[in-house]
């Protein structure tokens, strides 16, 4: 079995988040605060990951959703008729509170 190399993660926060940080890991139990936020990065990173495969799961959904963003289509009649209806009802809510 090989060796377990650690690298090393530099970062700054205020006096505020550290001391909330450290309470947070005192109340888990938690050995260290470097423990604590090894724990946290790690659960956090997986939940990211995981969201963001659950959302668009494969590649070609990733590169249909970039498309669609990229090439949008050009709206179709009922797409214009809500926008002149949502600005209708604005102008409408605009003339209600002038009063």
């Amino acid at each position: 079995m090989g060796a377990v190399i650690n690298d090393r993660i530099d970062v700054r926060i205020s006096k505020e988040q550290k001391e909330l940080v450290k309470y947070a890991s005192t109340l888990s139990g938690f050995k260290s605060l470097s423990e604590f936020i090894v724990y946290c990065l790690y659960k956090e990173a997986k939940t990211i990951i995981k969201d963001n495969n659950e959302i668009l799961k494969s590649l070609e959904d990733k590169k249909i959703f970039v498309d669609a963003i990229v090439n949008p289509a050009e709206p179709n009649s009922k797409l214009k008729q809500a926008h002149k209806n949502y600005n209708k009802f604005l102008s409408e809510q605009n003339e209600n509170t002038d009063i």
